[in-house]
């Protein structure tokens, strides 16, 4: 099989056994708890009580492994699902981050391939970082030091909080230098939403977690990602990979407003090298957004960046953003909930790649694989 024809999912999350065993002792959010014969999960203090269902599709190298052959699926780029380790004391967090990333490259290496000749596993992973409140820096560039030594980690999963002040925190300056230098591709993933303020936003009606998960966490990813474009940290690490949740929520949508607000603000007119729509299209976007509209669209805003950046060129489009997009289905979330063996919201995924207008077969073969296998150095 090319290389370039391999479907590879780089938006797919697991619970390590260690991990959720860990929560299985915890008596606060997060935790994972038993009610009657069914275990479920907590992960936010303001969701349901009840929490959602869980199970060995979290945890289970198997099923992830079934799921992929379901779908036809050749190769996971795995991360821990959030909260990550976000509500743990330094210590605490530095020895499991070191513990959970040797537990996934051997959850990765051990996995079989997908071509002997190329050697090409058929799992490979996201570490994590020790990102919380009073760890040193020290601390998160020896896990970036580990992750960068096992073979099957090709970058960091990162939550929007940093070490608690955002992305925008001086403090991270030698970690995004870290990134950078390493090449490890950063996975930018959303886990608050809108916080506590949002509950008034929400109103009183149940809605399940819809609210939060489609409004809520696009827009946690959008301010976090643009008050990183903001400290211009993409002028000072211009190598920097990130990989957006969701399709980089509401930022292809309000990336020239957000140009507009810059140049017509004194506090940060002059602050930035370049015209916010070139560091728009710099980013990497994960596929997840349903709808060959929108994916088309964020395609469109990635490809006009050449207008913006040190040499302009022509305004591209579609046929030239499509190559910082990247399938992926956030598995194990959002199953079916009636009896269809093949899950919807992978299958929505698939066929609006298939029905992008204005991309040929090999712009959407590149969406499928062939822009992962590239960037994360599948060889």
């Amino acid at each position: 099989m090319s290389l370039k024809q391999l479907l590879v999912d780089v938006h797919t999350h697991c619970y390590l056994p260690r991990y959720a065993a860990f929560l299985r002792q915890r008596t606060q959010v997060p935790r994972i708890f038993t009610r009657g014969s069914e275990e479920r999960l907590l992960i936010l203090d303001d969701e349901p009580a009840a929490g959602r269902p869980v199970g060995p599709q979290y945890w289970d190298r198997d099923e992830k492994l079934k799921f992929m052959d379901l779908h036809g699926i050749d190769v996971s780029i795995v991360s821990t699902a959030n909260p990550w380790l976000d509500f743990l004391s330094p210590p605490a967090a530095h020895a499991l981050a070191t513990e959970l990333n040797n537990d996934l490259e051997e959850y990765c290496a051990t996995s079989p391939v997908v071509s002997a000749s190329e050697g090409i596993h058929r799992l490979y992973g996201f570490g994590l970082l020790p990102l919380v409140p009073d760890v040193s820096v020290n601390a998160i560039l020896q896990i970036i030091r580990q992750i960068s030594s096992l073979s099957h980690l090709k970058g960091v999963i990162m939550g929007t909080r940093g070490v608690g002040k955002g992305l925008d925190d001086p403090a991270l300056e030698p970690v995004w230098q870290a990134l950078a230098e390493t090449q490890l591709v950063v996975f930018l993933h959303p886990h608050y939403g809108l916080g506590q303020g949002a509950k008034e936003a929400w109103g009183e009606r149940d809605n399940g977690h819809v609210l939060p998960l489609a409004m809520g966490f696009p827009m946690e990813t959008t301010i976090a990602i643009t008050r990183l474009i903001l400290a211009g940290v993409y002028d000072r690490h211009p190598d920097l990979r990130i990989l957006l949740a969701h399709s980089g929520g509401c930022l292809p949508q309000l990336s020239s407003r957000l140009a507009s607000c810059i140049s017509h603000d004194p506090v940060v007119s002059n602050r930035l090298q370049h015209d916010a729509r070139y560091y728009v299209s710099k980013l990497y976007y994960d596929a997840v957004n349903y709808g060959p509209e929108e994916m088309g669209f964020v395609a469109d805003v990635i490809g006009r960046g050449a207008a913006y950046g040190p040499s302009p060129q022509k305004r591209g489009d579609r046929s030239s953003g499509y190559k910082h997009m990247l399938f992926g289905t956030d598995h194990p979330f959002f199953p079916p909930l009636t009896g269809e063996k093949k899950w919807k919201s992978v299958l929505e995924n698939l066929q609006a790649i298939q029905d992008v207008t204005g991309w040929d077969e090999l712009h959407k073969s590149e969406v499928r694989g062939g822009n992962a296998t590239e960037i994360f150095g599948l060889r």
